[in-house]
């Protein structure tokens, strides 16, 4: 069997203190450049690693992380994150992991600033949000930065700002995607439309990045000439909406084609459905009204974000950051899964 070497067993062979071994491993206090070389080659030579878990235990240190996250009520996109930060209390927690959710309305800009202060003031070692508000997020991890709070992101990255870590998927490459789909199920000279509902455009990067993809994908592949337009739909109440979606249906006759940017593209299939005729239209997301219209085919396609995947990763890398004293990954993108009605249960389980 292998042994485990330690400190002791280091500084034993190279002939020093284990005070001189433990500066060499943190990087501190004064230790000449001859003695730090020695003790790094021991320790490359018998592939020695730190045992953090030790360390932090000694310590008695609780890592605290708060999470900036949209309520589920007010989408139920949101609601797998809330069962992964479950699951990762119940993988972390006993290392002294303490997890805390600031919540905020993902239609209200003021209330993600208060969640984000709410997080701040509670001086946590590190940050994860779901970025919605460009402007917003970027007054936030500018606290974040002032406090000498890691901060890592998910859902949407944010080009202009620099954050410690990001895991979710290139959205831009999504919309390309989505492009792609539609020009292999549409004719010749169809319409298309690209939908953003429920939500101020110009100041939700993730939306942006779609509809920039979407766009490219065309500028590059000019083999059906399609025309393609962009329509912004805010919905007030139930009724409202419904109203609005059926005076845009009847205005439009001629579309084809309707790519929606979030994962509320069964608002626009729950109209569609009650007509005679039927649309081509892609998505986002396996929310539950999603997947009646799938399987009825009302929805050809949902590309599925994955969002209990991606918190789930996101906090399992800022832990093992803590714990184990892991790099942290600045960029994590994950694959862009394409669902229909014949796979969709697959990604139920």
């Amino acid at each position: 069997m292998k042994k485990n070497y330690t400190i002791k067993d280091i500084a034993r062979i190279v002939g020093v203190s284990k005070g001189t071994v433990d500066r060499v491993i943190h990087q501190r206090g004064r230790v000449s450049q001859e003695t730090a070389e020695k003790v790094k080659a021991v320790m490359a030579q018998f592939e020695y690693r730190p045992n953090p878990i030790a360390k932090r235990l000694k310590k008695n240190r609780v890592y605290s992380i708060s999470i900036i996250l949209p309520q589920a009520d007010a989408d139920l996109y949101w609601a797998p994150c809330y069962k992964a930060i479950e699951q990762v209390e119940k993988e972390f927690g006993h290392f002294g992991i303490k997890l805390d959710v600031c919540h905020f309305d993902p239609e209200d800009t003021e209330t993600f600033i208060t969640a984000g202060l709410e997080a701040i003031k509670s001086e946590p070692v590190a940050i994860l949000m779901a970025p919605l508000f460009f402007n917003e997020a970027e007054i936030i991890i500018k606290k974040c930065r002032e406090a000498n709070i890691k901060v890592a992101t998910f859902n949407n990255y944010l080009k202009q700002i620099e954050v410690d870590a990001f895991i979710g998927q290139d959205l831009q490459q999504s919309g390309r995607v989505a492009a792609s789909l539609f020009n292999m199920l549409l004719e010749e000279k169809a319409t298309i439309a690209i939908l953003h509902i429920d939500e101020a455009f110009q100041n939700a990067s993730h939306m942006q990045e779609k509809e920039l993809g979407f766009k490219d994908y065309f500028n590059q592949h000019v083999t059906k000439n399609f025309d393609i337009s962009v329509y912004n739909i805010k919905k007030e109440t139930e009724r409202s909406f419904e109203d609005t979606i059926n005076a845009f249906l009847e205005q439009n006759t001629n579309i084809d084609g309707l790519f929606v940017t979030t994962s509320k593209a069964y608002l626009l299939a729950n109209q569609i459905a009650k007509r005679p005729y039927k649309k081509i239209i892609i998505g986002y997301d396996l929310v539950a009204e999603n997947i009646t219209h799938i399987e009825n085919q009302n929805i050809s396609f949902l590309i599925y974000q994955d969002p209990r995947k991606q918190v789930y990763l996101s906090l399992s890398y800022l832990i093992e950051h803590f714990l184990f004293d892991n790099p942290l990954r600045k960029q994590h993108l994950l694959p862009i899964d394409i669902i229909n009605a014949e796979n969709y249960p697959q990604y139920l389980a």
